[in-house]
């Protein structure tokens, strides 16, 4: 299994900042260590183009943020310091996440242990999203004719408003967001379906709403899912307001992989939030999801 990264991409934080940075080298290290993964399934993720990031983002937001020229407003919205090696790592989460679903589509299953930047909209970012990475990757497969149905489950705890305005009109797109109700962002852009969830949310109600859903998803016969499997719903979660048990958020990641498995449905992971203090919390629910993709998809995806 190919798993891309852009680690070797740091930016620097205040301190104190909510931002868990940490938690990206946190999982690589612990993915390795737990011997979930070898050293040879990470890939350093490469770095996005320009003509990748214009197809979901305009010239003058893409250009803003790579000379720094970005307007205060928006650095507030994006809630992370303006820095050079902040524009470095936003290309790299989305250089890593159109690897991993070009090579989903060969091999059966790929992650990026990044990405799932799902707030940042066509001229700005939003929620410590700075280029919206699985918008780029629809929008690429579709111009490169690599894809001609996809489906985005976003199970991330927050609402993917950017994936909404950015690929709504398109009918070869379906989105899937299943968030908390009351949760940010507070103005939501409709999603293909939507599932608001009210606060404290356990697992049995979130698995029957979830198993209902995905039936919907699949009815669509995409050739592709892009699965953005956050783990901020998470009871520890500081950001989530849900209570999912860590058994909660495997066996919700146990029924989309192995739905797709069945199918024959490639899937491309990507990491989205995670936000609890301590962030091992956070770490270890990360880790299960991989673990149940090695489980689901064994060490022979394509068999």
């Amino acid at each position: 299994m190919k798993v891309f990264h852009p680690n070797r991409y740091l930016f620097p934080l205040p301190p104190e900042h909510r931002f868990p940075i940490e938690k990206y080298t946190l999982l690589q290290s612990e993915l390795i260590h737990q011997g979930i993964l070898s050293p040879d399934e990470l890939i350093d993720a490469p770095l996005a183009t320009r003509d990748m990031i214009t197809l979901a983002h305009t010239t003058e937001y893409y250009n803003a943020v790579m000379d720094g020229s970005l307007d205060t407003k928006i650095i507030r919205q994006i809630g992370l310091p303006w820095s050079p090696e902040l524009a470095q790592r936003a290309l790299a989460t989305v250089g890593g996440s159109v690897c991993a679903a070009l090579e989903a589509l060969e091999s059966g299953i790929s992650g990026n242990l990044s990405g799932g930047t799902h707030h940042a909209l066509a001229d700005q970012g939003n929620g410590y999203c700075v280029f919206n990475d699985l918008a780029v990757v629809a929008l690429h497969l579709l111009k490169h004719k690599k894809s001609r149905r996809l489906a985005i489950i976003d199970l991330d705890v927050h609402q993917g408003n950017g994936n909404a305005a950015i690929l709504g009109a398109y009918p070869e797109i379906f989105i899937f967001s299943m968030h908390g109700e009351k949760n940010y962002p507070f103005r939501k852009v409709p999603s293909s379906l939507d599932i608001g969830l009210s606060d404290n949310t356990g697992d049995l109600e979130y698995l029957l709403k979830l198993d209902s859903a995905l039936s919907v998803v699949f009815e669509t016969k995409p050739d592709l899912v892009l699965y953005l499997a956050g783990v901020d719903p998470l009871r520890e979660d500081s950001l989530g307001k849900l209570s999912l048990t860590l058994a909660g958020i495997a066996e919700r990641d146990r029924m989309v992989l192995s739905e797709c498995k069945t199918q024959g449905i490639p899937v491309c992971l990507v990491l989205g939030g995670g936000y609890s203090r301590p962030i091992t919390h956070t770490v270890r629910a990360h880790l299960e999801t991989y673990k149940v993709v090695k489980d689901v998809f064994g060490n022979n995806p394509a068999a």
